[in-house]
């Protein structure tokens, strides 16, 4: 059976978490809440109705999420233009996928964001297969888009591993049976990728490149 090496994008690949975390902001300031940017980040990487009502509560109205969340859509694509990949993002996924590898994208990102991520990426020769939040029945913390990401690449969780850079990735991960490598440049705490499920902590793609042998994603059999 084959072998996965599954990457969240936001935060992980690409340096987008804190871009995510204004246009939140933004977006529940027009909608007249006032919502502090340290929460928003903390709940960045939860499908957009997830992080809604996590930051204001299951009785919000179905409409006034719809409206929040589009909100979020449009400020948040005027940047789809400069995204930042991260330090060797892509130099990293070319070699996993040299060394024999299957990778695959976990993203809630979808359409023109996906294609605007894929771009910043720029490995699209290297990704085997993209698993998005709207292909399952729930996004992480829930574990059905990594379990999904092994399906379309017919890996086992056994030789598998997903890296990611919130606590909701570490949770996802764990639910899947996957092993978990955690990357800092989201901006999540080492203490909490690791309560979370990490079993190894790496700064961001170009250290985890640099230290490859001794990750998780060290075996090249």
């Amino acid at each position: 059976m084959a072998r996965a090496a599954v990457f969240d994008v936001d935060g992980t690949l690409v340096d987008t978490n804190h871009l995510h975390v204004v246009a939140w902001w933004e977006a529940f300031r027009q909608g007249g809440h006032h919502v502090a940017m340290h929460d928003i980040h903390r709940a960045v990487g939860l499908p957009s109705g997830d992080l809604i009502t996590h930051l204001l509560g299951e009785e919000i109205d179905p409409d006034e999420t719809d409206a929040l969340s589009a909100a979020h859509k449009s400020l948040y694509g005027t940047y789809f233009d400069r995204l930042p990949a991260l330090p060797e993002a892509g130099r990293l996924l070319r070699r996993l996928d040299g060394q024999g590898w299957s990778v695959v994208l976990a993203t809630s990102a979808g359409g023109s964001e996906l294609s605007a991520l894929r771009r910043a990426i720029g490995a699209d020769d290297a990704i085997a297969a993209t698993a998005s939040a709207d292909d399952v029945a729930e996004g992480k913390p829930a574990p059905d888009p990594v379990e999904h990401a092994l399906e379309l690449v017919g890996a086992s969780p056994q030789r598998s591993v997903f890296v990611g850079d919130t606590v909701w990735d570490m949770r996802a991960g764990v639910r899947a049976g996957v092993r978990c490598v955690a990357v800092l440049c989201g901006g999540i705490p080492r203490a909490e990728l690791e309560a979370a499920g990490a079993e190894a902590v790496f700064r961001n793609p170009a250290h985890l490149l640099a230290t490859l042998a001794e990750s998780p994603l060290g075996r090249t059999e």
